[in-house]
């Protein structure tokens, strides 16, 4: 529309998906009176870099502290002749949006701002956004649309250490993805580390013993989605080595770190793996039929 004042507004919003589910907040009857969602973001102060600006409106909006990527996707929306303020404008709209993700213990949504454009906070299905049983913005819809899981390749070692018909496992905890089941002692390799040195150190953290690494037996893949420890949600591509390895005969395996993805650690008899009883990850089957 011609003679409309002009505005052009800059914003900063993240996708945070979890389990199938989407954080949104919803809009508040000041700015419509339908139900109406949008992703958790908000408007850039002068001289606010945009990231900053999105984590500062995901803790006012939800009252979570999130972690946003490094990269983003720009949509851009001109929209002639809409409300704001009590007046029309002729309005443009530029919407930063990151992939977002808030810590797994995280408390449930809420709305710390007082007097702010959202009134709700809550965790929505992304199939209910999907098939508009959740009344959302066009650019909620649009960023599901593009979105898509990180991916992450991780290099692990792992230490098969047997001991008569027992092998040394440990108990995946709620941090972890296969929460509950049961996997051989490692984890990943941190930059410019050995694989047997990884090895030694992840036994010593997750088992409370100290192993000697013999050799390569197995090497085995898995790839899968699903939520990190970190919240995030990704593409997970896992590539790990597996060595033989022995611990003293008088070792007693403890949980020697707390708060991590195991929750226990213990000698396992093979015939409960066998039988099913203690559910096992295919790591661990590979590596017992390779040794």
């Amino acid at each position: 529309m011609v003679g409309l004042p002009k505005r052009q507004r800059v914003a900063a919003y993240a996708v945070i998906i979890r389990e199938g589910k989407i954080l949104l907040s919803r809009l508040s009857p000041s700015i419509t009176s339908e139900e109406l969602w949008t992703l958790p973001g908000g408007g850039l102060d002068h001289g606010e870099d945009p990231r900053d600006a999105v984590i500062r409106e995901i803790h006012e909006e939800t009252g979570l502290h999130a972690v946003v990527g490094e990269t983003a996707r720009v949509y851009s929306a001109h929209l002639p002749g809409v409300w704001r303020d009590g007046r029309r404008v002729d309005a443009h709209a530029l919407r930063i949006v990151y992939d977002g993700w808030v810590p797994v213990d995280a408390p449930e949504p809420r709305v710390v701002e007082v007097g702010g454009s959202t009134v709700e906070a809550a965790w929505k299905p992304v199939e209910e956004v999907l098939d508009q049983t959740v009344p959302v913005v066009p650019m909620v819809l649009e960023a599901v649309a593009d979105h898509r899981p990180f991916r992450h390749q991780r290099l692990g070692a792992y230490a098969l250490i047997r001991r008569a018909d027992e092998v040394l496992l440990v108990r995946i905890s709620d941090l972890g993805f296969h929460t509950g089941s049961w996997t051989l002692p490692g984890g990943g390799v941190d930059h410019g580390e050995s694989p047997r040195t990884a090895v030694v150190r992840e036994v010593r953290e997750e088992a409370g013993v100290e192993a000697r690494v013999a050799e390569l037996v197995a090497v085995h893949d898995d790839h899968f989605s699903g939520t990190a420890p970190s919240g995030r949600y990704e593409d997970f591509h896992s590539v790990a080595l597996v060595f033989a390895a022995d611990v003293d005969p008088d070792a007693e395996p403890r949980l020697a770190e707390h708060g991590g993805t195991s929750a226990e650690v213990a000698w396992v008899p093979l015939a409960q793996i066998e039988s099913g009883r203690v559910p096992v990850l295919d790591l661990v089957r590979e590596a017992l039929r390779a040794r």
